[in-house]
């Protein structure tokens, strides 16, 4: 995924009403009208973070007929979890050298202690 792909994505998940639109359209394709409706915004400001989440490739738009349903596109968060993932990797290859050292000095800790007794 390209740099700004990934901005993109990112900007668009730092809002929790596009996280919770995103969460409503992994149940299901939805209205402009029933994703607004939990929430106390007007369709038009819920429009404003449709597009937001339509740049970034999250969501798309259908045609049924009249209606124009939403639906969530999972490419995007697939490769920003992959972005990632490479991190959590790095972290994790931490923590276990952290856990290593730690047993290493509670067993020259234990070892000093029987020397001592």
């Amino acid at each position: 995924m390209e740099s700004a792909q990934l901005d993109a994505v990112f900007t668009a998940l730092a809002d929790p009403t596009r996280r919770a639109i995103l969460a409503r359209l992994a149940q299901g394709d939805a209205s402009v009208a029933e994703l607004a409706a939990p929430f106390a915004m007007s369709q038009p400001a819920v429009s404003k973070h449709l597009k937001m989440l339509e740049r970034a490739g999250l969501v798309s738009t259908a045609v049924d007929a009249q209606r124009r349903p939403r639906r969530i596109e999972g490419a995007p968060l697939a490769a920003a979890v992959g972005w990632l993932e490479r991190y959590r990797e790095i972290w994790e290859r931490n923590y276990q050298r952290l856990d290593a050292l730690l047993e290493e000095m509670k067993g020259l800790e234990e070892t000093a202690k029987g020397r001592k007794q």
